[in-house]
């Protein structure tokens, strides 16, 4: 059974696809030294540039270059990625769904790599005496805050992971479908009232006096996206209010 499906740059064709079971190990470079192995035909790429192994439910990377790193992201994410340094041996990647880019004289050619679904059990704690834990971060998905912090995050969660952050004009815009009244005090209220609230500065009784934070919503963004408090299906919180035509 394959456990692992590896897409050429520009694969046409499933048939151009690469599969291989648990165990079982592909070469790629710009020679193909062995047969089945994934030929990336640029000058800039070593000849035998890494390996890759399959295993149950995730995979390895081994960069075999030099002198370049080579990055493995999450297109599914919000800019998970995972960097393996020149000589590394069986570099873990936890992703499903891969993209590799490999630099190549002034290029980045990128191929990807499909492993199975993970594996989940049931987090639910059933019998358990005593009190529940306390949620790490508590946020009401009905409140204004959290469109805020979905039209916040919302470019970075659609794929776009080195798009710049909205501007508070461009978040009124993006709100004011389901957020008629919405304004720039209210936005600039919400991103203060989430600093806070996720303890990413202090409350008004504890602020040093004069003292400005910076960088309040790259800040929270980070946050956010790095612990999943917002993912793409949160999205539909920023979906029009009905109006009474369309009821």
């Amino acid at each position: 059974m394959y456990s692992l499906i590896i897409v050429p740059p520009s694969c046409g064709e499933v048939a151009e696809q690469l599969r291989i079971g648990a165990g079982e190990r592909v070469e790629f470079g710009r020679a193909e030294c062995r047969a089945g192995a994934l030929v990336i035909a640029h000058a800039g790429v070593p000849r035998i540039a890494g390996e890759i192994t399959a295993h149950r439910t995730f995979w390895l990377l081994s960069n075999l270059s030099e002198d370049q790193t080579y990055v493995v992201e999450n297109p599914e994410g919000a800019g998970e990625h995972v960097k393996v340094a020149p000589g590394r041996v069986d570099a873990p990647v936890p992703f499903e769904l891969s993209r590799v880019t490999l630099p190549a004289a002034g290029d980045l050619l990128a191929f990807d790599v499909w492993a199975p679904r993970h594996a989940f059990r049931s987090a639910e704690r059933r019998g358990l005496e005593g009190a529940g834990t306390v949620p790490a971060f508590a946020l009401d998905r009905t409140k204004r805050y959290f469109a805020v912090l979905a039209a916040l995050c919302e470019r970075r969660l659609r794929g776009e992971l080195s798009a710049p952050l909205p501007a508070v004009e461009e978040i009124v815009e993006r709100l004011r479908p389901s957020w008629p009244k919405v304004s720039r005090s209210a936005v600039y209220w919400n991103i203060d009232y989430l600093s806070v609230k996720l303890r990413l500065r202090p409350g008004p009784d504890t602020a040093v006096p004069g003292r400005r934070t910076h960088g309040k919503k790259e800040s929270l963004a980070s946050l956010a996206l790095r612990f999943d408090l917002v993912r793409e299906d949160d999205l539909v919180v920023l979906a029009p209010v009905p109006t009474e035509a369309a009821r």
